[in-house]
């Protein structure tokens, strides 16, 4: 994707479409595109988080490590979702993994000098904060229901 049709696509992304044309620009600077094949780990729950991504296309799974067993499938995202915000929050880790479902492409923008700029630039940082901490709020309910449904004792309210 070219630098004009990056910035075109997060211009029309939800999440970032009221954002002010310079930080876009800023956001597109930090962006670059991955391929992952199906079952690649994206990132792994407590490993140190510095990027974040938007799925282009594909699907990856949002899950919770067990101790034993099969991971808990928190959520799968498909194109256009917006996925990590763990580098924005210290201590700066994963709190989820991440696992390509099927094959996808992915935007992922480095959250580390995203972060440093955001410390220099207090409008830049709060428009993002703004942002995500709405995805958190989706994440982190949509992981409290599948524990809930996945989780509670037959007979349990």
């Amino acid at each position: 994707m070219s630098h004009d049709d990056l910035v075109k696509y997060l211009r029309s992304h939800t999440i970032f479409s009221d954002l002010e044309p310079a930080h876009i620009e800023t956001l597109a600077k930090h962006a670059s595109e991955k391929a992952f094949v199906a079952g690649d780990l994206l990132f792994r729950q407590e490993d140190p988080a510095e990027h974040f991504y938007i799925l282009i296309e594909g699907a990856i799974q949002v899950e919770v490590p067990a101790i034993m067993g099969p991971a808990l499938i928190v959520q799968t995202l498909g194109a256009d979702e917006v996925l990590g915000w763990s580098w924005l929050i210290p201590p700066y880790k994963w709190t989820f993994e991440a696992k390509a479902q099927s094959d996808s492409q992915v935007l992922v923008f480095d959250g580390k000098a995203l972060l440093q700029l955001c410390e220099k630039d207090t409008d830049f940082g709060y428009a993002l904060m703004k942002r995500f901490t709405g995805l958190m709020s989706q994440r982190l309910h949509a992981a409290r229901l599948k524990m809930m449904d996945s989780w509670a004792p037959a007979g349990w309210a």
